[in-house]
């Protein structure tokens, strides 16, 4: 029997060993020499959208500080822009007085008396739409025609601009106080008249029992020659002013723009109640 022998030799040196007797496996050789003499594969290419993305990103926030400085370099104005002036009369360059009541409370009585001692120029709606129905070649002739005989509103544009067009006429010619009579029929009328052409002062109200006011449109239709002067359009003509104009009427009462005035009583009793409603707003 052999006696076993032990070797005991350090790592170290059992590397050298190996190394010096070219222990080295042949296949581990070769991989290795594969390993160092293939290059690596090229990186994937990179994709231009981030570099755009970055580009678009400092342009932005170099714009914003460029805007920023400009702003705080630059004296602001003193005077802001206002907003365009659309109103035709600006407030006080003319006195409108709106004349709402039933037909046949006695307006167009009381603002010719107005006209005759205070130089109002007093301009009905209804002559105004009469005056263009029978003018030759009016577009709105037949229109106005078929809405007076049935008692209804003419639409807004027509009514709104004839007013404003004898209001600049008579405005031209010296004129400045108005007595716009039968207008506003409706919200629609009061309020774009009121951006458009002028602010009202106030509005006299006639108010009349509608039985009185009957007999007195009866009485005048055997002279008047109006269409509308027969019981079916005065009928219609009352409904239609107490469904659409008195909105109206209440409408400028909560703003204390109205006085009433009792007209059933003589004209003169009605003429002392309109010179004083006239004195109490200084026109």
């Amino acid at each position: 029997m052999f006696a076993r022998t032990r070797l005991n030799l350090a790592p170290v040196q059992f590397s050298r060993i190996i190394t010096r007797n070219n222990a080295v496996p042949k296949c581990i050789r070769r991989l290795n020499s594969t390993k160092s003499t293939t290059p690596p594969p090229p990186p994937p290419p990179r994709s231009p959208k981030g570099k755009i993305l970055l580009f678009m990103g400092v342009l932005a926030l170099g714009s914003t500080v460029a805007a920023s400085l400009r702003s705080k370099a630059e004296p602001k104005s003193a005077v802001e822009p206002t907003a365009k002036q659309t109103v035709a009369f600006p407030e006080g360059e003319i006195s409108v007085v709106f004349v709402l009541g039933g037909p046949g409370s006695g307006k167009g009585t009381q603002c010719n008396k107005l006209v005759k001692e205070r130089g109002f120029i007093h301009l009905s709606a209804g002559d105004l739409l009469r005056a263009e129905q029978a003018r030759q070649g009016s577009k709105y002739g037949e229109l106005i025609a078929q809405c007076i005989k049935e008692g209804t509103i003419v639409p807004q544009e027509v009514t709104i601009a004839l007013l404003e067009q004898a209001i600049k006429e008579n405005h031209d010619a010296g004129a400045r106080n108005f007595l716009v009579d039968g207008f506003p029929r409706k919200m629609d009328q009061a309020i774009t008249f009121e951006e458009k052409i002028a602010k009202s002062a106030f509005t006299l109200f006639f108010e009349c029992p509608e039985q009185v006011m009957l007999n007195r449109l009866l009485e005048r239709g055997k002279t008047s020659g109006r269409t509308d002067d027969n019981i079916d359009s005065i009928t219609k003509r009352f409904r239609t002013f107490v469904e659409t104009s008195m909105p109206v009427v209440d409408y400028f009462d909560k703003q204390g723009k109205v006085v009433k005035l009792n007209c059933d009583q003589p004209v003169d009793s009605v003429s002392e109640q309109v010179k004083k409603a006239l004195e109490s707003r200084g026109i």
